[in-house]
């Protein structure tokens, strides 16, 4: 199911206060990356993830290829920092409105 306006609106106030768990390196998306991003989110739910890529098609690519991999929804980027959001099937944290 996509998320709407307002449940990205009510994501990003709630990660607004968060740290970035996970970060991307100049070497890309490996398959270390993608398990440490899916124990990340499967506990949390919301991750922030910041990526370090040479240029802008790289770092959207791996935003992207990231959200692909790990089946979640993009909730926003800005600039280097990407929101994710994944709801727990078994003990959901995060109720959406």
């Amino acid at each position: 199911m996509p998320l709407s306006e307002s449940h990205k609106k009510y994501l990003r106030g709630l990660g607004h206060k968060l740290k970035p768990a996970v970060t991307v390196g100049g070497a890309g998306i490996s398959e270390a990356l993608v398990a440490e991003f899916e124990a990340t989110i499967a506990h949390h739910e919301l991750v922030k993830v910041r990526v370090r890529a040479a240029d802008r098609e790289a770092r959207d690519a791996a935003i992207d290829e990231l959200a692909r991999r790990g089946h979640a929804d993009l909730v926003t980027r800005i600039g280097n920092v990407a929101l994710y959001y994944r709801p727990n099937p078994e003990r959901p944290k995060i109720t959406l409105p």
